[in-house]
């Protein structure tokens, strides 16, 4: 499996780089969605780009990230404190996106109670974590 390893990692990130771009976009939809009046055609366009954008894009990637980030720790190990912390803010990326996923069924039953400041405010949870994350990968500082 070592002989895979540059293999897996690239598409490791590329699983990542989606799964980003999704909780990245899902709350922005969640925004407009907030502007658009229950039962209008806007609002059903907004419930369908959420429900593919999560189902076909976002946990399939999820899912992928998650299956070879296990394939690169059991090629190198699971050593270092970096990793241990990196895996708790993907834990935490992980309940974001379930969160998201049970805001959106909210918006499909027209039941979203929530304004557009707190889907702003979602939207910078995961680039926040993104960041962390990248920084306790790349530059392992512990």
């Amino acid at each position: 499996m070592a002989d895979y390893y540059l293999w897996i990692r690239a598409f490791h990130i590329i699983a990542v780089i989606a799964w980003m771009a999704g909780l990245l976009y899902l709350p922005r939809l969640f925004v407009y969605h907030c502007e658009a009046e229950a039962g209008s055609k806007r609002s059903e366009m907004l419930k369908i780009m959420e429900r593919r954008l999560l189902r076909a894009i976002m946990t399939p990637a999820m899912i992928v990230a998650f299956v070879l980030g296990a394939a690169l720790i059991a090629i190198v190990g699971f050593e270092g404190g970096w990793l241990h912390a990196k895996l708790a803010l993907v834990l935490i990326l992980a309940v974001n996106h379930g969160l998201m996923a049970r805001w959106r069924r909210d918006f499909a039953e027209d039941r979203n109670r929530r304004s557009r400041r707190f889907y702003r405010i979602a939207n910078e949870v995961p680039a926040a974590l993104m960041a962390a994350i990248v920084i306790l990968a790349v530059v392992k500082p512990f």
